[in-house]
């Protein structure tokens, strides 16, 4: 499911040797089948796809296009709908795979907008991307010329839908995704132009911690993006949730804006810049027939929508800017 091989190769390349001497082994514990039931379905899936490649790849629009409709027959699409199908829930995207549109929870593109005019210009990076999901900003980062990038995240589904999306591309870039978390990035590794972290830091138990690995996998004079839920609220404001947040139990802190500012900048972060806040709408996130579940809607207040379903202020989100 990984070209391993090809992935140290690439990291020793970069400067990241250390990383790549020890990625064998990381991979062997998280490819462990033992502790995934799921895994070998989703490779007798990726297994039994057609072997058919295209070159017409776009990774530059807002729906990634792979493939073209008349490069397959009706039945070879229905083989390949059925297989995507299998791999639900489909969380991130859009995307499109021969004239298959798969409708993902997440308008992605709308994030990747908010943020593409702000950033330092991606053309011969190399970047991390932590907490890729499926990948589908990692390909739209090499859509804009990065060199090499890293998206990194545990799930295994999430590494399952991604191959499905490579498996069709006949000269893939080099997008690597490894189904690892932030602290198996070796300390102090200071090897990558940029580093993004969206839709995480609310997840850690640390923030300031996650800010500091974050800091140390950039080179000197590297720029992190990184994008978090945030409230309304001076430079002491920061909302803990008591038990859930939006339905979700693994939410621990949301900074303002100007809290999270002095976060970055107490990590020691420079140039700290809040590009762009903006609430969620449920036009963004939404349950779609490829990701059934709960979606945001779900989530609120019935009778006030700016709120959520705890009473806690609806989901906002800032894009900030640093670098190192």
């Amino acid at each position: 499911m990984i070209p391993l091989e090809r992935t140290c190769r690439l990291l020793r390349d970069a400067g990241m040797a250390a990383w790549a001497d020890i990625l064998p082994q990381q991979i062997e514990r998280a490819l462990d089948a033992d502790r995934h039931g799921d895994l070998g379905r989703w490779q007798h899936l990726l297994q039994g796809l057609p072997r058919i490649q295209t070159t017409a790849v776009d990774l530059q629009a807002d729906t990634l296009r792979i493939g073209l409709a008349d490069e397959i027959d009706d039945a070879l699409r229905r083989d390949i709908h059925r297989t995507l199908r299998a791999l639900q829930p489909w969380r991130k995207g859009p995307y499109e795979i021969f004239a298959i549109p798969i409708d993902t929870e997440w308008r992605s593109d709308w994030k990747w907008r908010r943020l593409q005019d702000h950033i330092r210009p991606l053309v011969g990076r190399k970047v991390l991307d932590v907490g890729c999901g499926n990948g589908y900003h990692a390909w739209r980062m090499s859509g804009e010329g990065a060199e090499l990038v890293i998206g990194i995240d545990p799930s295994l589904l999430f590494l399952a839908q991604f191959n499905a999306v490579r498996h069709f591309m006949a000269e893939p870039p080099e997008v690597h995704f490894l189904p690892l978390g932030i602290e198996a990035v070796p300390e102090k590794l200071a090897a990558f132009d940029t580093v993004f972290s969206m839709g995480i830091l609310y997840h850690r138990r640390s923030p300031m911690d996650h800010l500091v690995d974050l800091k140390s996998c950039l080179r000197p004079g590297g720029e992190l993006v990184l994008e978090t839920l945030v409230v309304e609220g001076d430079e002491n404001t920061v909302l803990v949730p008591e038990g859930r947040y939006a339905k979700m139990r693994n939410v621990w802190f949301i900074p303002s804006p100007a809290a999270l500012n002095g976060w970055l900048r107490r990590c020691g972060f420079k140039d700290v810049r809040v590009v762009d806040v903006a609430p969620t709408s449920i036009r963004e996130q939404r349950r779609t027939d490829w990701m059934a579940f709960e979606s945001l809607v779900d989530f609120l207040d019935p009778e006030n929508s700016r709120l959520t379903v705890e009473g806690y202020p609806a989901p906002t989100r800032a894009v900030v800017l640093a670098t190192v």
